[in-house]
């Protein structure tokens, strides 16, 4: 078992390790593979199908496995690797330490929203965005948007979420206005700036709002504490499991759309079920 760290607590080597394990996995090719996979499951209410990785249940263990295979590419490139979280609550500016030179870089110039400093900047050589969602070649950014600003959540926000006392409900999709699924995921009805997970794509801009997300490695320290923050209310609410528990009926409008405890998730074929525990992977030190 391995642990992951908050990135502010990541020793200088520690650092350099994982920017260079995942400029090797961005080198091999395999991540345009990461791209185009969150590409393909971010499907919304309004397209038909089925809904595997965003705005259902499935969104919490669809990332989950998601960022275990992409820290199992990282660590075919350096064993002591693991993907750190960014606790967006207290790293909340672009003043951040996640933004230095020497980590991610910082947010893009004015003009074009190019981020031209850290490892990442596209004149460094190293990151050209091949699976964007525009033509673009370059990294972009626009963290707190400054034209029109944008806050990144509170630890009242999180709570809120972490407060809800099941897992998720009908209708399972962007709507519901209980359970702790889309509290966290921020699909929030009248808040044009959604809530928690949805806000910090907003707070970041550039391609971290789009389908092709992971284009920006801040996305996998994002939802690494997504992911916590799902372990955190999976041990608050010890008795609240995964919903929903049985295939939706057949007169049920979302079947077909919305993945079960049992039911596999694409492209992997595992249950959520097999998701709700990760202590034998891993642990997060907080």
């Amino acid at each position: 078992m391995y642990t992951r760290k908050n990135q502010r607590d990541l020793t200088a080597a520690e650092k350099k390790g994982f920017v260079a394990a995942v400029l090797a996995v961005k080198r091999s090719g395999e991540y345009e593979d990461f791209v185009r996979l969150h590409d393909e499951y971010n499907v919304s209410d309004q397209q038909g199908g089925l809904r595997a990785g965003h705005m259902a249940p499935s969104f919490l263990p669809w990332h989950r496995r998601f960022l275990l295979e992409f820290e199992r590419a990282l660590q075919r490139v350096d064993p002591k690797v693991t993907v750190p979280y960014w606790d967006w609550t207290a790293d909340n500016t672009p003043a951040a330490g996640l933004w230095a030179e020497d980590f991610l870089g910082g947010t893009g110039r004015a003009r074009d929203q190019q981020v031209t400093t850290g490892p990442f900047a596209h004149k460094e050589g190293n990151w050209t965005i091949r699976n964007g969602v525009t033509t673009g070649k370059f990294l972009t950014r626009d963290l707190g948007r400054p034209s029109s600003p944008v806050s990144l959540p509170s630890r009242a926000e999180i709570a809120a979420a972490l407060d809800e006392t099941v897992y998720d409900a009908a209708p399972w999709d962007s709507t519901v206005t209980t359970g702790f699924r889309n509290r966290l995921e921020g699909w929030i009805t009248g808040d044009a700036r959604g809530r928690n997970h949805n806000r910090v794509h907003r707070w970041v801009g550039g391609a971290m709002l789009s389908t092709a997300s992971p284009n920006d490695p801040v996305f996998w320290l994002h939802h690494s504490f997504v992911d916590l923050l799902w372990d955190r209310w999976q041990r608050a609410h010890p008795a609240s499991g995964y919903l929903p528990e049985r295939r939706l009926g057949a007169g049920d409008p979302q079947r077909g759309r919305v993945i079960s405890r049992e039911e596999p998730l694409p492209p992997w074929n595992v249950a959520p079920s097999a998701l709700l525990d990760h202590s034998g992977l891993y642990r997060y030190a907080e």
